[in-house]
Formats: C-alpha cells, structure tokens, sequence
C-alpha cells in the first residue's frame, strides 16, 4: 500500500506540475494588457511602461513563470493588481464560502442518490423503478441556474423561509448555513439524478455475480442482498463520479454564486478575468486545480480500500 501511495503522489506532483504551466500560458496568451487596463486607453507610454516594470510584465515569459512557481511553492500567491492585497488572503477568504458550499451540495447528492439508487435497481423493471429513473431524467435535464430561480421563487419570495441571495459571514453560523441551502440544493438535485443512475447501472451489474446469487440462497432478501454485499461492489464507479462531482462543484459553481450572489472562488476568477487580474486568475486557478488532483488522488486511494487487487495491480 505504502508504494501504490507513493506512485500515486509521484503522478499528483508532476500533473500539478504540467498544469502549472499550462495554466500560466493560457492566461498569457487572452488578449489584452492588465496595465492598459488598469490606466485606461489615455494613459502616456512612460507612465505605462513604469507600470509594466512594477507588475513584472516587461520580463520574459520563462522568467516570469519561474518567479510564479517559486513564489507559489514557499506560499506566496502573489498580490492582486486590481486590489493591491495578498492573493492568498483572497482565495482564503472566498473559500470559506465555495468550500462549505460545496460539501453540503455534495452531502444533499449523496444523501439523495444512495437510497434512490438502491431503489431503482431493487425495483427495477417495477413501476417504481421506472418512476425512479425518470425523475432522475428530469433532475439531469433541468439547469441548476434555472432551478436556482425556482427555488428563490418558491422558497424566498414567497414562501420567506430562506435569503434569497448574499452572505452574512460566519460569524452567525445559523444565517450563514441558511444562505447556502437554496444554492446547495440547486447543485445537488442535478448532480443526484447523474450519482444515482450511475449507482443503479453497477448495482444491477453486480446482481448477476454469484456472491448475490449465494446471499439469496441464504434467504435474504434482493434489497438486503444488495444493500449488504451488492453495495460495496458497486462503490468504484460511484467513487469516480463523487470526485468528478465534488471537483465540478467547488470549481464550476459560479454560475450559482453568481445568482444567489455568494462571494465564493467562482465568482472571484470571473470578477478578475473582467478585470484583467492575471495574477489573481493563475493563481486561483492552480489552486482549484491542485485541489481537483488532491480529490483524485484521495479516490485512487479509496479504490485501493475498496478493491485490494488496484494494490497489487
């Protein structure tokens, strides 16, 4: 186990390391200058050059990469051009809000997905089961931008039992986690309707296998035979999607940030796309990218748990 972890970690390093660059040179390549930007199409060619200078934009690319990566590796995230504060301060600022936000989505998923998956594939072929997977056909087919709209409808405008959108900090916990309910119920519903079909596929997949067969020999139940040795079988495919999952929900939220006007990471990157904030786009990028790798990594390893033979294979 010890070694699958190590050329596990060796694979992490060097993805990270290959994003890295990638990430910088697409960032590179969006036209536009952030000086031009910040000083505006009046600005004199000295006063514009000066600032260049100051930003470190005159360097050549490998140089500036370097400095990046460097600076990245000992913590410095680097200061934002737009805010002049602390990047690092920044992101950490806004995932104190993505991060919460996207647990509890994928919390509601899982709590949702699980009972129905094993509904579906217990009673598949049933009126249920068919019932089953065409609300999940609605929950994959339906926006969660549009379905963030219905729920503040619904829940906020005229029902008022939620805030229809900001966030008041964490300093009163219980008005912060009402905030994020509607926009974490909006994420979760979609990304349900994918876990459970994808959880009723492998459960049926692994009714056929003679471990199923024998529990039912033994006078359980297809429900208790699945629920007690179908289930664990059934977890690698399952995995696999809750990482995709969570990786989508911390970094592709924005579009639900946006509409429930959360200050989270999304909304952050776009904000300084529009802005011309390179620096704070690469670096907030390369964090959500580390992270995704992060949540890779941590599935390779709950494989390993699951299924020795990965160990040894």
């Amino acid at each position: 186990m010890l070694r699958y972890v190590l050329r596990q970690t060796t694979v992490m390093g060097l993805s990270l390391l290959v994003a890295s660059a990638l990430i910088f040179s697409v960032v590179e390549l969006v036209p536009g200058d952030p000086a031009s930007f910040m000083l505006g199409t009046g600005a004199q060619p000295e006063t514009l050059a000066a600032l260049r200078q100051q930003m470190g934009l005159d360097q050549p690319l490998p140089l500036r990469y370097a400095g990046w990566l460097g600076a990245m590796l000992h913590g410095d995230f680097g200061t934002s051009f737009t805010y002049k504060t602390p990047i690092g301060g920044m992101i950490l600022d806004r995932l104190q809000v993505s991060l919460p936000l996207a647990v509890l989505a994928l919390c509601l998923a899982v709590a949702i997905a699980l009972p129905a998956g094993l509904y579906a594939a217990a009673r598949r072929g049933r009126a249920g089961g068919g019932l089953a997977m065409g609300a999940t056909h609605v929950g994959i087919a339906l926006p969660n931008f549009w379905l963030a709209m219905l729920l503040v409808l619904v829940f906020a405008v005229r029902l008022r039992w939620l805030p229809a959108g900001g966030f008041p900090g964490w300093s009163d916990s219980g008005a912060a986690l009402k905030s994020l309910i509607l926009p974490a119920v909006a994420l979760a519903l979609p990304q349900a309707a994918i876990l459970a079909r994808v959880l009723r596929s492998a459960l049926i997949e692994t009714m056929g296998q003679d471990y199923i067969r024998t529990a039912r020999a033994k006078g359980l139940t297809e429900g208790q035979a699945l629920r007690r040795h179908g289930l664990r079988n059934a977890l690698i495919p399952v995995l696999t999607i809750l990482g995709m999952q969570f990786s989508f929900l911390l970094a592709g939220a924005i579009i639900i940030e946006n509409v429930f006007f959360l200050p989270g990471l999304g909304r952050m990157i776009f904000q300084a796309i529009t802005q011309r904030d390179l620096i704070v786009v690469q670096s907030a990028v390369l964090v959500l990218v580390a992270a995704v790798i992060a949540v890779t990594f941590l599935v390779d390893l709950a494989y390993a748990a699951v299924d020795p033979r990965l160990r040894r294979g």
